[in-house]
């Protein structure tokens, strides 16, 4: 039996709300002789681990969580995953608007554009790509105008590229509000479940680690 190597559906909403996790970077660091330090990133961009099973409040989250684990196949298909505190375009606690984030400026030929997010200001900000938005959040504005969904752009959902109906004119700006989800799998091909443990207050280890799918 074939099975796809990511998932559109997201894991149980209740329980990601409790998860405990966030972006992780790989930095190397070289200590010379003279007591400065060489630092350097092995990535670009930072992969995000989190642990499920912190969200986990009750046995109907447990079985809510196994059943999804069985349909993923474990560590087999990834799926998407809502970062309890990162999951909108705009600042924590805002609702997103078509104005939050600058994603490409018009040359008058380009008609795709990635959505991001940008984290920081000036040299030092750092643009990270959105490749699971969530359907029907997404916003978009040309000049500052909002366009009107499915007339003037589309989204692909899939992998985060807004497609124009017209190319903007030179010098434009093209912004985006949205809602997104996080890719990512099981870090693990074992769910170890003891109910007698878990009703005593021991809440089972769930990892999962953010993918690019």
């Amino acid at each position: 039996m074939a099975i796809e190597a990511f998932s559109e559906e997201r894991f149980p909403l209740r329980v990601s709300f409790g998860t405990s996790g966030g972006p992780e970077r790989r930095t190397e660091i070289v200590r010379l002789s003279t007591g400065y330090e060489h630092r350097n990133q092995r990535h670009r961009h930072s992969a995000r681990r989190y642990d499920a099973g912190s969200g986990v409040r009750s046995l109907a989250d447990l079985a809510a969580v196994l059943t999804f684990f069985e349909a993923r196949r474990g560590k087999l298909t990834g799926f998407r995953f809502r970062d309890p505190l990162d999951w909108r375009s705009s600042q924590y606690g805002q609702a997103a608007t078509a104005f939050d984030q600058m994603i490409g400026t018009g040359d008058g030929v380009t008609t795709v554009f990635p959505l991001l997010k940008v984290y920081g200001t000036g040299d030092a900000a750092y643009s990270r790509p959105i490749e699971k938005p969530v359907p029907g959040t997404v916003r978009i504005a040309v000049d500052g105008t909002e366009l009107a969904a499915g007339a003037d752009f589309n989204v692909d959902t899939v992998n985060g590229a807004v497609t124009l109906a017209l190319a903007p004119a030179a010098g434009l700006s093209i912004t985006a509000g949205f809602e997104f989800d996080v890719p990512v799998r099981f870090d693990m091909d074992q769910l170890a479940v003891n109910v007698a443990a878990f009703e005593a207050g021991d809440i089972p280890s769930i990892p999962l680690i953010e993918v690019r799918p």
